[in-house]
Parts: structure tokens; sequence; C-alpha cells
């Protein structure tokens, strides 16, 4: 299998398993899916606290509004009644008036952070160093834990307008938000190598060859956007390395520096011509009266 280490820009995303014979479009959209598949449980895991914290989310037109306020224009939320957390309800009011503050209790919010970890895990870009590839059916899978926690938490379900439930149902309007920037459409997405596009209409191998075995590095770009970045002769890795080797080398250099003992010069050991003297009868001569 070829594996490919998935970059957008310098930031690693993942690792792929593929062949030499897939054809670029179809690379194309399985990168791509993946890629926008993580962003998703990114967003969903970024509102997990939140929910956890305070509750669900108040409809569009309360979001934002003091008490008085709501009270003065006679608004009233009507999901608060039907979505009720398991075990209960504790208030912890949301300062930002996104949520309602019915929060549920510490045993759910557990329920909810520890699944929001797993999920995490299971697609975080720390696989990489781990040399482990990133599949579509780990994104589903991570996609399936939150929902699966969410259900738990809130068995009658999220209300529609709820961000989590829009991301689960697919469902979410990311228009002019910094999350849009980053979505990537399956149709948009171009894959660069060795700072050339690969085209569609081709296959991988006529851009790496027939070895199966090949490691390479692409990136994943929107249309439009032009070319990646060049990848660097070195790693940030490998030039902590070697700014760590330079650092030692210059320490034990120092400290030969500050040690200048040359007493040893004195010694008998390191007479030259001790063995010449000995043979000539020149040693343990004294010059003073017998």
């Amino acid at each position: 299998m070829v594996q490919l280490h998935v970059k957008r820009g310098d930031e690693s995303q993942f690792l792929f398993n593929t062949t030499v014979d897939v054809s670029i479009e179809t690379l194309s959209q399985q990168i791509s899916e993946i890629y926008n598949g993580r962003l998703k449980v990114d967003r969903i895991c970024t509102e997990i606290p939140e929910l956890a914290d305070h509750g669900i989310s108040l409809p569009p037109n309360m979001q934002g509004l003091s008490d008085d306020q709501i009270m003065e224009l006679k608004l009233k939320d009507e999901w608060e009644d039907r979505c009720i957390p398991s075990g209960g309800a504790e208030f912890k009011k949301d300062e930002i008036g996104r949520r309602n503050g019915h929060a549920p209790n510490e045993k759910m919010k557990d329920v909810l952070r520890k699944t929001m970890e797993e999920a995490k895990a299971l697609i975080s870009n720390k696989q990489v160093r781990a040399n482990v590839c990133v599949t579509m059916d780990m994104v589903k899978e991570a996609l399936d834990q939150l929902r699966g926690a969410v259900m738990i938490v809130y068995p009658m379900g999220l209300p529609p307008h709820d961000p989590i439930r829009m991301e689960i149902e697919n469902q979410e309007d990311l228009t002019g938000t910094q999350a849009s920037l980053q979505v990537i459409p399956d149709e948009d997405a171009q894959l660069w190598w060795a700072s050339k596009e690969l085209q569609r209409g081709k296959k991988l191998q006529d851009y790496v060859g027939r070895n199966e075995k090949t490691k390479i590095i692409v990136k994943i770009q929107k249309r439009g956007q032009g070319a990646p970045a060049r990848e660097p002769l070195v790693s940030e890795d490998e030039q902590k390395q070697m700014m760590l080797h330079f650092y030692k080398r210059q320490e034990d250099l120092k400290k030969l520096e500050e040690v200048d003992d040359d007493t040893h010069l004195q010694s008998s050991w390191s007479d030259r011509q001790a063995l010449k003297r000995q043979f000539q009868g020149l040693t343990n001569i004294k010059w003073g009266p017998r």
C-alpha cells in the first residue's frame, strides 16, 4: 500500500493508505471526505463542553438577550421542558446567552467529556506520529460515539437549532464563519505532491510509479488557492535534534577549556626520554656529596 502523509499547509492532518492504481479523482474525494469529517468532529467537540456546562442551545431569537429583554418581548423557549438531561438538570447561567443554563449533572457531564476525548483521540493528528492511518470508518466511529453520548444524556434529543444536532444531522450552516474557510468541498479539493498538482483524470502511478511501498507527503488545497509552500529540506524534529546536538557540543568544548590541567606532563610516565636514559645509565644520578 502507498502511504500518504496528508497536510494542510505545514500542519499534519493524517496518514492514508491507498494503491498506485487509484485515480486522482477518487483519491481526492476520499481524502477530502476524511479531512472534512475530522473538521466536523472537531466542531462538535468544541460545542460539547458548552452543552455540558450550560445545557441546550436557546432559540436564535433569544440568544444574546438578557432576562429582562426576554420577559419584555414575551419570548419562551419551547424546547426547555422537552429536552431535559438524564438525572435532572443543574442550573448554571450562560453569561454569553447562547444556552439556557440547565446543565446535566456531574455524572452526565463526565459521559460527555470522556466521549469527547475518545473521539478526538481517534482522529487526532497525533496518529501520524503513532504511524496509524485514519480511515473514513474511524471518522464515522468518532461521530457515532458523540451521537451516542448525546442520546444518553438527552434521551429526548436536542432542539433542531442546537449546533450539535445540526452537525450530527448534516444540517449545519457555516456561512460567514471561520469554520467555513477550512472546509474543502469534494469538487474543489486539489492534491499537491513535490510542487506538482495531481491532475484529475490520471492515476497515482502516473506520478509516483508502481512501487506499492512508496511513502509521500501530499498537501490538500482548495481550488484557486494556488500551489502550497514546498516542504523544508529538514523537518522540524530533525532541526530540533541538530540544534540540541550543536548545543551539547558547545557545552562540552566550554568544559574542556575550563579544565586546563597539564600537571600530568610532570609525571614520570609522560617523559619520552625516560627509556633512553635508562639504557644509558643516566637514571638516579645525584649531584650532591655522598
